[in-house]
């Protein structure tokens, strides 16, 4: 029996007679008193609409213009990376804070409020999310047994592109800390961010430009990610230790390092062989994979990111470990790359990059003296970095060519150093305008690295 287009309306008709009626009904009634804390009707929706849109809006726009740069920085060889950071830059207060500052809190809220600091909280929320899933895709790529064979190679070289930079860092502070800080901040505990702040690489943007390259999966590849790996672990626990010389806790320092040690080793040791049962178990099963596994991998993504971050590490070391003890080849491996690529890519890594360059301030720059000082900054940190790196390479029997590469690679820094720069910022050892300058820095050395790369005339023929 088919019901007609009248007889959708007279059951709708009739179902809106007998809600009036109950309303009339109802409207007579008299409730308790409200208790002194009760809210008023519709305010938590309109708070949660509120957070709702401003998030949406962010991310819209975020995705929106990273896109469109992105796409720019491809047509002229640069990796959309770098477009992503600068849609950031261009939205906060660098650009659309300076035209319209109504415009840019539209966006970015100020933290002066507690509502808009839930705002601010849920966008780098979103943001660290999309680079600690991105980097447990990393871990699924990389392939273990390839990166064994290279091990003795990759952390000569990752340990070597650490000390060179950080002692040039540590010299550049006696120009540097006369001029760009106070008698608040010792000289030593100053010294020492700015050579950590030098030394690290970004291990996200790396791995991101290696697979814009299509390097990811080759000899050169797997060398500079387990490089970036090594190199960004000895960097946080060097932070640790910074911060425990400036907040005189040296003992937290060596138990952030022990912790780091003993991650690392339960990962290889207790988890692989687990998880190498696991997979193989479901490699074996037929159809597609249980719900279980789908939930218990988010599940242990989650779990080995909080701890590493509860250790003082980083969470997106967590979540790489996690993926690189999962075996290459198992069926988990292939179908979360397959599936959480683009989802990841797209909508929340670009959250990640955008929200680092809209806390940059580069107005605080004034006067041709600042600027010196970024060349020089820039100068240092590259003379360090690649020639650390590139010297390693050549001991450890590298080719010309490839120690070269690994050096531009590992010169590579941007958003893992922010992170080191936000530290020191929030502790006060590092000013706003020391955070500019180093974010210049930042862009500089990653927008050298594809250039280099094409001058190298490195090609992808060694997948793995």
């Amino acid at each position: 029996m088919k019901l007609g287009a009248v007889g959708y309306l007279l059951m709708l008709a009739l179902g809106i007679g007998i809600f009036l009626l109950i309303r009339q009904f109802g409207e007579g009634l008299t409730a308790p008193p409200a208790p002194p804390d009760a809210k008023r009707v519709g305010a938590m929706a309109a708070g949660h609409v509120n957070l709702v849109l401003h998030v949406l809006a962010t991310l819209g726009t975020v995705i929106a213009l990273g896109f469109a740069l992105g796409r720019l920085c491809r047509s002229v060889g640069q990796p959309p990376v770098i477009g992503e950071v600068i849609a950031g830059i261009l939205l906060g207060p660098s650009l659309l804070g300076a035209i319209s500052p109504e415009a840019m809190h539209l966006l970015i809220p100020s933290e002066s409020e507690d509502p808009k600091r839930q705002v601010s909280s849920a966008l780098k929320a979103i943001s660290q999310l999309g680079v600690i899933l991105y980097m447990f895709l990393v871990g699924l790529e990389l392939n273990g047994a390839r990166l064994k064979t290279q091990a003795k190679s990759f952390i000569a070289i990752s340990h070597a592109s650490i000390v060179v930079p950080f002692v040039l860092g540590a010299a550049l502070a006696l120009w540097l800390y006369p001029t760009l800080s106070h008698d608040g901040v010792p000289f030593t505990s100053f010294a020492m961010f700015l050579g950590v702040a030098l030394s690290v690489t970004a291990f996200p943007v790396l791995a991101r430009i290696l697979a814009d390259s299509k390097l990811d999966r080759t000899d050169l590849g797997i060398v500079a990610l387990g490089c970036a790996a090594a190199d960004d672990v000895t960097a946080w626990c060097l932070l640790a230790l910074v911060v425990g010389v400036a907040e005189a806790k040296l003992g937290s320092a060596l138990i952030v390092g022990a912790a780091a040690g003993l991650f690392i080793l339960g990962m290889f040791t207790v988890a692989r062989p687990l998880l190498k049962k696991l997979t193989q178990h479901l490699d074996a099963r037929p159809g597609p994979l249980p719900p279980y596994a789908v939930s218990g991998t988010f599940f242990l993504v989650l779990a080995c990111a909080f701890g590493t971050e509860w250790i003082g590490v980083h969470a997106v070391f967590g979540a790489f470990l996690l993926g690189a003890v999962i075996p290459h080849e198992s069926r988990i491996a292939k179908e979360f790359t397959a599936k959480l690529h683009d989802p990841v890519t797209v909508l929340l890594l670009p959250a990640f990059f955008a929200m680092t360059g809209m806390r940059t301030e580069l107005g605080l720059l004034t006067d041709w003296r600042d600027w010196l000082f970024v060349v020089a900054i820039i100068f240092v940190a590259t003379l360090g970095k690649f020639g650390g790196t590139f010297a390693a390479a050549r001991v450890t029997g590298q080719s010309w060519r490839d120690s070269a590469a690994l050096g531009a690679l590992m010169n590579t820094r941007g958003l893992m150093g922010l992170i080191v720069l936000d530290i020191g910022l929030e502790m006060g050892v590092i000013s706003k305008t020391l955070f500019a300058m180093m974010v210049l820095m930042a862009l500089a050395t990653t927008l050298s690295t594809a250039p280099a790369l094409k001058l190298l005339q490195l090609k992808p023929q060694r997948e793995l």
